[in-house]
């Protein structure tokens, strides 16, 4: 199946730094670029299977964008194609999975980041990106949700977490993460500050003790299904240095887009 690509300018949803808007545009102008092959580790040429690219501008209004996502989805899905999406913040996977639920119903999601993104509400946004997914298992969107890499986590968050059956695992227990929950329909969500600052510099919020840029690509390897749609988020260009965190960006969506086609 085709790969639609599409850019979710947004942060809006971000609580320290701006600066994720910009992210998908600096992975698209790498992802093909001569200073990397365009062939995943498993031997896909990403630039066959991505077939289509969405790279709109979103409104400056959170109910606006949201609904100008789900649309962004339902379209890709219309015309047969699966969706991997590029932020922006962690907000925009809510509407991802609002619309990818009205499809497939309650997903199977590997979620890979240094933080649950679990909050009821943050700085009095419940839109946020550290609450995606806590709208998302309240609105039915979650079958099991299996979170790798976390070393950030409130009381509030993990008994949210514990209260509705999330596997919230730390960098430190990836030997424990269960692939036989991962079945079909499986999401997968990449926040980039789940990967050490040593291997992704460029993100907002960097956690020193996370995953390595091989434990990721090695997780993905792992995974039982080919997902239904994917997304790749919060790159800060403007805290990268030498591009080493949108080269990695980059990196992830060729391998996602190899398992996703």
């Amino acid at each position: 199946m085709s790969i639609q690509l599409i850019g979710l300018p947004w942060d809006s949803g971000s609580s320290y730094a701006r600066g994720p808007a910009h992210g998908p545009a600096i992975i698209r102008s790498l992802l093909f670029s001569d200073a990397s092959s365009t062939y995943s580790l498993s031997g896909i040429n990403a630039k066959e299977v991505i077939t289509g690219y969405d790279f709109q501008d979103l409104s400056s209004d959170g109910d606006t964008a949201r609904a100008e996502i789900r649309a962004r989805l339902k379209s890709a899905l219309k015309s047969g194609k699966k969706p991997l999406s590029l932020g922006g913040d962690h907000s925009v996977s809510f509407p991802i999975l609002q619309e990818l639920k009205a499809k497939y119903g309650p997903m199977n999601i590997l979620h890979i980041d240094a933080h649950t993104d679990l909050y009821e509400e943050f700085e009095g946004d419940p839109y946020s990106h550290a609450c995606p997914f806590a709208r998302a298992v309240e609105d039915g969107c979650v079958n099991t949700l299996v979170q790798v890499g976390l070393r950030s986590i409130s009381p509030d968050a993990r008994a949210f977490g514990e209260k509705h059956g999330v596997i919230m695992l730390g960098a430190d227990e990836m030997d424990q993460i269960p692939f036989a929950k991962l079945t079909a329909p499986l999401y997968v969500s990449i926040d980039l500050d789940g990967i050490d600052p040593a291997f992704a510099p460029g993100v907002s919020h960097p956690e020193p003790g996370g995953l390595s840029s091989r434990d990721v690509i090695s997780t993905l390897k792992k995974l039982p299904v080919s997902p239904i749609g994917a997304d790749v988020v919060e790159l800060n260009p403007e805290k990268d240095q030498g591009l080493i965190t949108a080269h990695l960006a980059a990196r992830l969506v060729k391998e996602l887009a190899g398992y996703m086609a």
